[in-house]
């Protein structure tokens, strides 16, 4: 089996303007958001070949369901540790004439929420990846 491991995955809100303008409001054409971060995009790029894995990692609040949610309803397997407080980060992409990113800082991990991870990696057997 192939697992990837994700310590701060994110909801990616995009947003489309023509014409952004910093201080004033400003109207977006469009938005998409998508489910992410560095192994869950591994995973997303393996279920397109067809090819198994699960995600590992941390999820938090309604934010974290949702990542859960997306990445299941794209085929991956997800075993993640749930947080008990805080919430998966949110990153605001805006896509203008130059593009601005403000990405949300993510929950804490606990000592706690490590030790369940290690404990879940502890769990590998041989012929298992790890893609960090």
């Amino acid at each position: 089996m192939i697992y990837t491991l994700t310590f701060n995955p994110a909801l990616d809100y995009v947003m489309f303007t023509d014409n952004f303008t910093q201080g004033t409001v400003n109207r977006s054409e469009r938005e998409e958001i998508y489910f992410g971060g560095k192994g869950i995009n591994v995973s997303a790029v393996l279920a397109e070949f067809g090819i198994e894995s699960t995600a590992l990692g941390f999820i938090a609040g309604f934010t974290g369901e949702q990542i859960r949610l997306k990445a299941e309803a794209f085929g991956i397997k997800c075993d993640f540790v749930e947080l008990k407080e805080g919430f998966s980060r949110i990153n605001v992409k805006i896509k203008s004439k130059l593009e601005t990113d403000l990405n949300g800082a993510g929950p804490k991990i606990t000592d706690s929420a490590m030790s369940e991870l290690f404990a879940k990696l502890s769990q590998l057997a041989a012929g298992d990846f790890l893609i960090l």
